[in-house]
């Protein structure tokens, strides 16, 4: 068995997924609040290959069998935000994650605040989902209640009336958060997040993603180099098998 022939057959693999990974971050380098996808190398054995110890003065042996692991990640760092002008945009600095409701009834956590307002008054965000007050209900604003003003520890006022603060998850682990669409996260079964104290919100304002574009272009490059040099070790070891074949008839 040839395991060079092997191995580079699953690091084409494994440089498919990190493409793949790439070209998310790309296209959702401009999706507020969106947060990096990241692909990290690892190896893990499959055992050992051992020489023939038949062959003249060759000793038994023996060498590991390794094959490159692939481990999904998230990039939870903040970034940059900037500002809108508009009252109903929300920056968070530091940590913590808004909690939307989804459609179903069920509980989503996201960093992008760019709210607006439903026909009914109530606070939703550019899917529509609703956006949590700490006391676990939507928010819904006054008619002619006045202006909005959203305070940097999350409550929120219009005019003199109080409606209360906009809640602010955190979570011990983000590694255990799971990504779905829309830049969303849900939490794996058995993760609670906790109220955060004293949040840090910021009217006005967005949060970028935190992805560089450039760093994701030059990432493309490496792919692309390491998986051509893959394919011409395959192409080697295939001419290589091809003419012991013919060789031995």
């Amino acid at each position: 068995m040839n395991i060079g022939l092997y191995q580079s057959a699953s690091a084409l693999s494994a440089l498919e997924r990190w493409q793949d990974s790439v070209a998310q971050n790309i296209t959702s380098s401009q999706t507020t609040g969106f947060r990096k996808r990241t692909i990290n190398f690892s190896t893990q054995s499959a055992g050992e290959l051992r020489a023939d110890s038949r062959r003249p003065n060759q000793t038994e042996t023996s060498m590991p069998m390794l094959f490159p692991k692939v481990n999904a990640g998230i990039n939870f760092n903040t970034g940059e935000v900037h500002p809108t002008s508009r009252e109903l945009d929300v920056a968070i600095q530091g940590e913590g994650f808004f909690e939307v409701q989804l459609q179903d009834g069920s509980k989503a956590y996201t960093r992008a605040g760019e709210f607006r307002l439903r026909p009914d008054r109530t606070l939703v965000n550019g899917s529509n989902h609703e956006v949590m007050s700490e006391s676990g209900g939507p928010m819904t604003l006054v008619a002619g209640g006045g202006a909005l003003v959203i305070n940097r520890d999350g409550s929120v006022f219009q005019g003199e009336t109080s409606l209360g603060k906009i809640s602010v998850q955190k979570f011990a682990n983000p590694a255990a958060l799971i990504p779905i669409k829309d830049g969303y996260f849900i939490p794996a079964p058995g993760v609670e997040g906790e109220r955060v104290a004293e949040p840090e919100l910021m009217q006005g304002y967005l949060e970028n993603s935190n992805v560089t574009p450039l760093r994701e272009m030059v990432d493309l490059v490496l792919i692309s180099r390491a998986y051509e040099a893959n394919q011409k070790i395959i192409t080697t070891i295939d001419q290589q098998m091809q003419k012991t074949l013919e060789a031995l008839g």
